[in-house]
């Protein structure tokens, strides 16, 4: 690519200053490839019979699997205490990159080290929508390892910071009522109760009002306070020089440039103007 002259890589000098702590690796990419295999190709007829016949023929083209290369090579470090933007152009590999240090996509090739349980927050992450909120809020809680009794210590708190029962009591209520904005709040919220190790978020910050990304955005502070590690996908390049303060440029799978936040979104914007 045109922008491949600006990559720089990080090494633990790079890290933030504050003493050995600071500089503790808690996630490791290594030269990783992610390849999904698609089953089928080729172009659908229209319903006709010659089209059947022509689907019947080309049955064993139809049937090959087709390979996308959806990560090509990245490598990095992620350090205790930074939180992390990835950025780039859609289908640039952004939400294959944290399933794969999530652990739900498995290394084509190259490796992937975690130091420490890795929670993938996405806003399509499933929770029941035939529940109540309230009940989904200990379903989640459970399934990030939290106890029953944390989660009723911190159910409240969860409540009022997404903030879904400010025009009504809809904790109660099933989340097929919820709005999409709604649903989204509260996933984030059941997240950032825990104090996470390593915390990825894919887009969450997109949604809700100007109040609930504040919060978002100083609850992220406080995680990274709290040691952890936070990598954020986001389209919005304000929540991400807001939040973050290291960013990974992704396009078609690799890594074009990994640096400090102000630098590399500068670069992504002039790359965006061509």
């Amino acid at each position: 690519m045109a922008v491949a002259e600006h990559p720089t890589s990080r090494t633990e000098a790079d890290a933030p200053d504050g003493g050995d702590e600071a500089r503790v690796p808690t996630v490791i990419a290594d030269d990783l490839h992610i390849v999904y295999r698609v089953q089928g190709g080729g172009s659908r007829g229209k319903g006709s019979g010659s089209a059947a016949l022509n689907r019947i023929v080309r049955r064993e083209r139809k049937n090959r699997v087709r390979e996308v290369h959806a990560v090509r090579g990245v490598s990095f470090t992620a350090y205790r205490g930074q939180a992390i933007g990835l950025i780039g152009s859609n289908g640039s590999g952004k939400s294959t990159l944290l399933k794969a240090i999530a652990g739900v996509l498995p290394a084509h090739s190259g490796k992937v080290y975690t130091n420490g349980q890795p929670s993938l927050l996405g806003v399509n992450a499933a929770l029941m929508n035939d529940l109540t909120g309230e009940r989904n809020v200990m379903l989640g809680g459970l399934a990030m390892g939290m106890t029953r009794e944390q989660i009723r210590e911190r159910y409240q708190s969860i409540v009022d910071f997404s903030g879904i029962n400010e025009k009504g009591d809809f904790i109660t209520l099933p989340m097929r009522t919820y709005s999409s904005g709604m649903a989204a709040r509260l996933r984030f919220s059941i997240a950032a109760a825990k104090d996470h190790e390593v915390l990825m978020i894919d887009e969450a910050l997109a949604t809700g009002d100007l109040r609930f990304r504040k919060r978002s955005e100083a609850r992220l502070r406080e995680l990274r306070k709290e040691a952890g590690t936070v990598f954020l996908v986001s389209h919005t390049n304000k929540s991400i020089r807001d939040t973050c303060d290291r960013v990974l440029w992704l396009e078609k799978g690799e890594l074009v440039m990994d640096g400090p936040t102000d630098e590399v979104l500068k670069a992504y914007q002039e790359f965006a103007k061509r």
